[in-house]
């Protein structure tokens, strides 16, 4: 009787500390420094949840070592709810397979939503010498090693998606990698690099501006900030060909279980409101569906990056 009465009072307890969850700031720990993808996406999920529960969610940027150390910081914080990482990509699904980390995306965190599944873009200086994406995978097939694509760096997202449509197209090219997307575009505007696969959000500015061509994007539907562009499976008959980053709201591993569906169950509310999808996508940003085990999700991404990591060789000195 007593272990029944102590366990349903462990249990009281519980639910009594989610409904009354948040009860101070919520802070969300963003791996990036202000103005990128990640640091844009969660400023607009804290700003509606602070709206909802009404106590501030504050972003705090931690940003360095291609967010592994804003991750650290998160993973290592108290699970109780109070500190929440803006997850992506990068430091959730393609870092394990190129560093030795502090921590362990799979163990040391739990997933509370999906926010955003970002389309890349194809693009190339206006004067590239191919009209569309058949007639640009025509040309460097023709043409082995002779051309060149940029990334932000070896072993960011960008650079494994350029690895990954370089290999669906079956055509080989030269990496140049730069310290970021700003430099990396400047040389393809400037004709120094000849393509490149970023995010939609990066380059849709110059493709409008007309600084930039975009032959096609890296997701099976057609970007919503880009609705005129094809999608490289349609352009440039890549059968399958569906790749994006995504970003999204964790918190440390043996957070209360009633404090994480709360907190899910936010979030789903915040998908769903117009403004908040309107405001995405006017930030070049592609709302998710979430996957229905938010787990193997996180195993299947790391899985597919540490494939494509293998397959080029891709080495962080």
């Amino acid at each position: 009787m007593k272990v029944a009465a102590l366990v349903l009072s462990l249990a009281f307890a519980m639910a009594a500390h989610a409904q009354g969850y948040p009860s101070r700031p919520v802070k969300v720990i963003v791996p990036w420094p202000p103005g990128q993808a990640t640091d844009i996406a969660a400023r607009m999920v804290a700003q509606k949840l602070q709206e909802s529960t009404g106590q501030p969610f504050v972003v705090d940027n931690r940003p360095g070592a291609g967010g592994a150390i804003g991750s650290d910081v998160a993973a290592h914080s108290p699970a109780d709810g109070y500190t929440l990482l803006a997850a992506s990509s990068g430091p959730m699904s393609i870092l394990p397979s190129l560093q030795k980390l502090t921590y362990d995306p799979l163990k040391d965190f739990q997933l509370l939503g999906l926010v955003s599944r970002n389309p890349y873009a194809l693009v190339v200086n206006p004067s590239f010498p191919a009209a569309n994406a058949k007639e640009f995978v025509a040309l460097l097939r023709g043409n082995p090693d002779k051309y060149t694509f940029a990334s932000s760096g070896t072993g960011a997202t960008a650079h494994l998606f350029g690895e990954l449509f370089n290999t669906a197209a079956q055509v080989k090219a030269r990496h140049v990698p730069y310290k970021g997307s700003s430099p990396a575009l400047t040389d393809i505007i400037n004709g120094q690099v000849n393509y490149m696969i970023e995010t939609v959000a990066s380059v849709v500015s110059h493709i409008k501006s007309g600084r930039l061509r975009a032959l096609g994007v890296s997701t099976a539907k057609r970007a919503g900030a880009l609705p005129d562009v094809p999608t490289l499976e349609e352009a440039a008959d890549l059968k399958g060909f569906d790749v994006a980053a995504w970003i999204g709201y964790a918190a440390p591993a043996g957070t209360p279980r009633e404090v994480v569906a709360k907190l899910s169950a936010e979030m789903q509310k915040v998908m769903q409101s117009p403004d908040f999808r309107e405001r995405m996508l006017g930030a070049g940003l592609d709302l998710a569906t979430p996957p229905d085990d938010y787990a193997a999700f996180m195993r299947r991404e790391q899985e597919r990056y540490a494939a494509v990591i293998r397959s080029a060789n891709i080495r962080v000195e």
